[in-house]
């Protein structure tokens, strides 16, 4: 997995979905508290140079262990890019003493779930477990820190580097703009500078790797006084010592590794580059200019500086391109401080078929508008506020903590920098802000990129020159033999003996945390859990109707309400709401699905009855700002355009549409057509409004350091203002089961991926049936282990990934079958999931159904470790009518499930002669094999799911 450079606010590291960020004191109450925003710790240092960093949290029997290596890309060298990621695939492979394969298989059958991530500073793993695992990953990871090495085989090595080239067509040669950042790094950072290079690196390179250079790396990088090991969660100090001694203390220390000293750069000359983009449909400009690395005083300014430049209705950015002049939906700032450099981003995509010079000129307009107005205190105020809830949220789970010990021990010498962080932040003043824009960004050079789409050169930034991305060409698959050595792998001495799996001792027992719930007088449902372990709620409201409620002639209208909602309300602008919001350190969202409307937000408890004033005055009192609206519509017709150019969003699209049919509101995209939403008017907003948004079909939920009392009071002004009014949900009829295998292909001229989605409409989650169809599916796509992810990735290396899986709600949704796979290996991957549906069928292997019921039993005991996640259960409750146990009865199905039980579910649910067949990809190559391969219909449709002729195609 890569860990893209995503906008930092303050510095700290977004790593695999979890941000850790730094949190500060506003309130004057809290202000002598403020060193308790920590994460208490022992860190101390083997012989052999780990770090060890333990922190206990008894909250949940679970314990996580994150590994991290003072290696990235950065490490890497000219022509050898791409190694550090492509290693961090083959520690998933196999070690001395685990077989091929079974790292992902062991730790899911141990209830856990396991991953790793390589960004441009470093490369972490992980795993979380429950607590009677513990010897197990700590047994997993130091043998492949200590015992790996002499299995890295030629045929194991082809696959993963198959695998990472097709990752790297995913992420970017199969996505618009996916380019941007090879572009811009080349042309910031010279030749040889550690950030020329992009993490997933250069397809020759990948392809030209040896064996021996993926060891030599591993000498060089992997040795214990090169990583840290931090061990979070439920366990004994004196055990755990004694077992990271025995496991990880014989491991010889490697060659030393010097920490990288900064290098920023400068650059002479502002240049200027586009490219014309194969899936764009709309222009994008980014202009980058360069900073300087982390934790300096400048980097802390620069954080701030982008928030107060483009977040916000109050941001210059957004008053000029967005309100003023309706060039663009969206801006985005941030300062990217890394290890060694930095680099300032202003990236700005912009609406259809706006001229890039355009943006340049709003953008330097908006610089000037920056310059005149200045920063005031309440901006720094607003922007500090949510430091202290984004603390909290950070390490509310093992997870959390075991990445920000890691990444502080690594980056900053001390696994307790968070303090020093907390300060650094605490001391940034508007002087500083208006300093680092000063030195920084005005009047410098930059780099400035123009992604256009193809064919629309006019779109391009004046005196541009062509950026040389090399494109790669689709050719026909040839299967690469491999053949490895017959010799045995020969082990590494230990003094313990590795070749055996630890034991584990009895599993976490089912400990469902208790829930209640109430009907208030004006028939709102509440529901909570007391959860005491951050002071922190997390609330919903969730609405019934949503999508479903638009009108067919007006479709996208309930999701036009969820924006149009939080623009403000009948006595605060759009920007005193936000602003208010903001002082709080809360977040308030709004957003609609395809059958309910959802209000989330998040807040400290002391500002939680705050936090409801702001929800109850959104709900009852829309302000219905017709500049607003107008901006809305324009972002939504905006945002449904560029969605032609997403490979995945027209798979999803069309997907629907052919399998739901016209008559149901399913088969229309959630967000309307937009030749809907330009028909749509505020009065249709309004109608919408007084006929569906009621009490009587919504439920409440909240999570958090409150009890029931508190969570009623805090609730009971909406109950006495919010009156019930009578809301019908319609109901829409479900298509006949289909009678044939139909294929059905999308062209999307050039691409280097096809996506894939096969299947049809299958049960409801209120069908009996559901739950246990959910276990049946896990050995076929359900996991990382699945059978078909075990082929199309592990055995062939066609995919990054693929998955099946049941998906229905109150309305029966589908069985699906999906990936993404390389565009010559399109219809052999087609025939790989259609037989292994098909044999799927004929049963599992009783060690088969046992790993099932592990994995899923064993995994309870996670389930339940953050409020996000029991927000999660609780709406599950809620909208289905489960008993608050309901959790036990799905425990139940998998530990009573049999053999035959399994074979009937299969056979019941799954048919693959009268399923749907989607590609999405390059119909010119790949479309024509199809007519061959016993299909009942081949097809060709358009991005809207009509059928058109082949030579209707735009080559």
């Amino acid at each position: 997995m890569i860990i893209k450079n995503l906008t930092k606010r303050w510095g700290i590291l977004a790593l695999l979905g979890l941000f850790v960020l730094t949190a500060c004191q506003q309130d004057k109450e809290m202000a002598a508290d403020s060193a308790k925003l920590s994460v208490e710790f022992e860190k101390y240092e083997l012989e052999n140079g780990l770090d060890v960093i333990l922190h206990k949290d008894k909250s949940d029997p679970i314990v996580s262990l994150a590994i991290q290596y003072g290696v990235g890309s950065n490490r890497e060298k000219t022509g050898r890019t791409g190694f550090a990621h492509l290693f961090e695939h083959m520690l998933f492979q196999e070690s001395e003493n685990v077989g091929q394969d079974q790292f992902f298989k062991i730790i899911q059958d141990a209830g856990g779930t396991l991953n790793g991530g390589t960004w441009k500073d470093g490369t972490i793993y992980y795993e979380v477990v429950p607590n009677n695992a513990l010897e197990t990953i700590l047994w997993l990871e130091s043998d492949r820190m200590g015992y790996l090495i002499n299995t890295v085989t030629e045929s194991a090595f082809y696959n993963q580097q198959e695998v990472v080239q097709n990752e790297k067509r995913q992420r970017v040669d199969n996505n618009p703009y996916g380019h941007t950042n090879w572009v811009l790094d080349k042309n910031i950072y010279p030749e040889g500078h550690p950030y020329n290079w992009q993490v997933i690196g250069e397809l020759v390179d990948l392809q030209n790797a040896t064996v021996e250079d993926v060891k030599e790396f591993y000498d060089k990088f992997y040795g214990p006084n090169n990583a840290t090991l931090v061990l979070a969660g439920d366990f004994e100090t004196e055990d755990a010592k004694a077992l990271i001694e025995k496991y990880f203390g014989e491991i010889k220390r490697r060659q030393e590794v010097a920490k990288l000293e900064p290098m920023p750069v400068t650059i002479d000359e502002t240049k200027r580059l586009y490219h014309e983009d194969n899936f764009a449909t709309t222009a994008q400009l980014n202009m980058v200019w360069p900073t300087l690395q982390q934790y300096t005083d400048d980097a802390y300014a620069l954080d701030f500086l982008a928030e107060i430049l483009s977040s916000g209705k109050k941001a210059p950015m957004y008053k000029v391109l967005v309100k003023d002049k309706e060039l663009t939906s969206r801006t985005v700032a941030y300062n990217n401080s890394q290890e060694i450099a930095g680099e300032f981003h202003v990236i700005i995509t912009a609406n259809n078929g706006v001229n890039l010079n355009d943006v340049e000129a709003g953008i330097n307009e908006a610089f000037a508008l920056f310059e005149e107005t200045g920063v005031t205190d309440r901006d720094i105020e607003r922007i500090k506020a949510g430091l202290e809830t984004q603390f909290y949220n950070g390490i509310s789970s093992v997870l959390g903590k075991s990445f920000q010990l890691a990444q502080y021990n690594v980056f900053a010498g001390d696994p307790g920098f968070i303090e020093q962080d907390i300060e650094n932040i605490k001391k940034v003043t508007k002087e500083d802000v208006m300093r680092v824009y000063e030195k920084y960004i005005k009047d410098k050079p930059y780099v400035m990129t123009s992604f256009v789409p193809k064919g629309q050169t006019e779109l391009i930034a004046s005196n541009s020159e062509v950026a040389p991305v090399v494109e790669e060409a689709i050719v026909e698959n040839v299967a690469k033999e491999v053949v490895d050595s017959q010799e045995e792998i020969a082990k590494t001495p230990s003094n313990i003996d590795r070749s055996t799996q630890p034991a584990q001792g009895p599993s976490p027992k089912l400990n469902i945390p208790q829930s209640w719930s109430k009907e208030l007088a004006n028939g709102m449902k509440v529901y909570g859990i007391q959860q005491d372990e951050i002071p922190v709620v997390n609330f919903s409201i969730v609405m019934e109707g949503g999508h479903l409620l638009d009108d067919m002639e007006k479709n996208g209208v309930a999701n036009l309400m969820t924006d149009i909602m939080m623009e403000g309300t009948a006595n605060k602008t759009p920007e005193e709401l936000e602003e208010e919001i903001e002082l709080l350190g809360a977040s308030i969202n709004m957003y609609t699905t395809r059958e309910s409307i959802v209000i989330q937000g998040n807040t400290l408890v002391r500002n939680l009855q705050k936090t409801l004033d702001l929800v109850q005055e959104v709900l009852m009192e829309p302000r219905w700002d017709e500049e607003e609206f107008a901006r809305i519509k324009l972002a939504t017709v905006n945002q449904i355009k560029r969605s032609d150019a997403n490979p995945n969003a027209v798979a999803g699209r069309v997907y629907n549409k052919l399998l739901y049919g016209e008559d149901h509101i399913f088969s229309y995209p959630t967000s309307g057509t937009v030749e809907s939403v330009e028909a749509i008017t505020m009065d249709d907003l309004k109608a919408y409004y007084e006929k569906n948004f009621s009490p009587s079909v919504s439920n409440m939920h909240i999570v958090g350091k409150i009890d029931q009392a508190g969570a009623l009071a805090a609730v009971a002004g909406l109950e006495k203002a919010w009156a019930a009014k009578e809301v019908t949900i319609p109901e829409y009829p479900i298509p006949d089961p289909r009678d044939r295998s139909s294929v059905y292909f999308v062209d999307i001229p050039n691409a280097k991926q096809s996506v894939i989605n096969i299947g049809y409409i299958a049960l409801s989650r209120t069908n009996p049936d559901f739950y246990p169809a959910e276990v049946m599916n896990y050995k076929l796509g359900g996991s990382f282990s699945g059978s078909v992810n075990m082929i199309l990735r592990e055995e062939k290396g066609y995919t990054y990934g693929a998955r099946t899986y049941f998906g229905g709600t109150k309305i029966p949704g589908t069985f699906t079958a999906s990936s993404s796979v390389r565009t010559n290996t399109t219809g052999e991957s087609v025939q790989i999931f259609r037989d292994e549906i098909r044999k799927y069928k004929d049963g599992i292997s009783e060690e088969d159904l046992e790993f099932t019921k592990n994995a899923l039993i064993k995994s309870n005991a996670r389930r339940f470790e953050t409020q996000f996640s029991l927000l999660g259960m609780l709406q599950e409750m809620s909208t289905y009518g489960l008993a608050p146990d309901y959790i036990s009865q799905e425990e139940a199905t998998v530990r009573n499930m049999t053999l035959e039980q399994h074979k009937t579910l299969a056979n019941k649910y799954l048919d693959e002669s009268k399923m749907a067949y989607l590609v999405v990809g390059d119909a010119t190559t790949q479309f024509a094999q199809f007519k061959d391969m016993g299909f009942d219909e081949v097809l060709l449709v358009d991005k809207q799911g009509e059928e058109v002729e082949l030579e209707e195609v735009k080559q």
